[in-house]
């Protein structure tokens, strides 16, 4: 009788603490990806957080295809639940791209992977961005235009500003590319 108490006792306990320990799993797992995704974009999420620190000018390296434009800034999309893209190439070949040679410190900028653009300088900067007056990294490129590096790793990177120009009327201010190369 005493040892079928005691191990009715051990299960119970046991089983409370792996609930409990489960339940805390859980919550912590649903709170850290909420923070860090909000959607995602034919497979792909959109980051939430911004890079903390310079980010090494070879992770910019490569060419990124545009696969995602969102109609407002980093800020709202931090505070959106629900983040859509209404992004859809004009490429009637290819799809739109930017090359970036951060060894030569030149670009092509947004064009379909079809046409041939001419290469432009641009640097990779971490500071105060002129137009955001925020420290952040930012790409300079034509001496006074600015685009905003959110964030950057070996799949995605996510660009703030005018990127795009025939985008930038409709309020397309937020772009989500893949790396291709």
């Amino acid at each position: 009788m005493k040892k079928t108490v005691i191990l009715l006792f051990s299960v119970v306990l046991l089983q409370s603490c792996i609930v409990s320990t489960a339940t805390k799993a859980v919550k912590g797992v649903a709170k850290v990806g909420y923070k860090t995704v909000k959607g995602t974009v034919k497979g792909v999420s959109w980051a939430v957080s911004k890079a903390s620190g310079k980010i090494d000018e070879d992770r910019i390296d490569g060419t990124w295809k545009v696969i995602g434009v969102y109609k407002g800034s980093f800020e709202d999309l931090r505070n959106d639940h629900n983040p859509e893209t209404s992004f859809a190439s004009d490429c009637s070949e290819g799809f739109d791209q930017i090359v970036f040679k951060s060894s030569r410190s030149k670009y092509k900028p947004v064009h379909c992977s079809s046409e041939d653009e001419e290469w432009q300088k641009f640097s990779l900067e971490f500071g105060k961005n002129p137009v955001t007056k925020e420290r952040e990294n930012y790409i300079e490129f034509d001496y006074n235009n600015y685009i905003s590096v959110i964030d950057v790793n070996s799949k995605t990177m996510i660009l703030e500003g005018n990127l795009m120009p025939k985008l930038a009327f409709s309020g397309g201010k937020l772009y989500l590319l893949e790396k291709v190369k």
